[in-house]
């Protein structure tokens, strides 16, 4: 397998999460997001991917683009460990936590729509840096509520196991410390969180730890 991928990438932190939790070898090939105006923009690039975004998996021939269809792939192809456990409730369940973040947060703060905000409309630092706290706290308070109101939260989101949802959880919350959003509000969150990152998969998986980082 070979995962097209840029270090500070939410949607490529979640796979490569996903890969670590499942004990999938692969090769990583590092797409970076700003280098020359964006290494997404060049035509080879467009060629695997026509949406100019990572992350995007390269296996058995084909090439598989969005976080979570990647995911829901490797989960389906390498059920073992499950990462959509239990029940058709539970299931749909992780989705809706999954999807929060990588619907309702991510999209609106990914890094094109911050390079609009500054390019296009003229927002400086302080206001992008505003546009993006508020639709994390907008967000997490949505997700803490679905988590902290659950009694089918445990030690992860769904259960005592890591699944799709904690998947998505630990980049968004890399990426608000990143910039400076307080967590505090979000003890159920930051909880979830440090359980994550005392795991190899997720350590593996983090920012820092990739070849690519800065």
């Amino acid at each position: 397998m070979k995962l097209y991928t840029y270090f500070r990438s939410s949607a490529a932190f979640r796979v490569r999460i996903a890969l670590n939790l499942k004990g999938l070898a692969y090769d990583a090939v590092p797409v970076h997001l700003a280098r020359g105006g964006g290494e997404q923009h060049q035509p080879g690039y467009r060629a695997l991917n026509p949406a100019g975004l990572v992350p995007a998996l390269e296996v058995d021939g084909q090439v598989l683009t969005q976080s979570l269809a990647i995911i829901e792939y490797l989960d389906e192809t390498h059920p073992q460990p499950p990462l959509l456990p239990g029940s058709p409730a539970d299931r749909a369940r992780i989705r809706a936590i999954a999807q929060a973040i990588a619907c309702d947060i991510h999209p609106i703060n990914n890094l094109r729509v911050l390079q609009y905000l500054q390019r296009e409309l003229g927002a400086n630092d302080a206001q992008k840096n505003a546009w993006y706290r508020h639709w994390i706290e907008v967000g997490l308070a949505a997700v803490e509520a679905m988590l902290a109101d659950d009694a089918r939260t445990g030690a992860f989101c769904h259960g005592d196991t890591p699944t799709l949802a904690d998947c998505c959880l630990v980049p968004q919350v890399f990426n608000a410390r990143r910039f400076d959003c307080s967590l505090e509000p979000y003890p159920t969150i930051t909880r979830i969180a440090a359980r994550c990152e005392s795991l190899e998969a997720f350590r593996k998986a983090a920012p820092a730890n990739q070849p690519d980082a800065e």
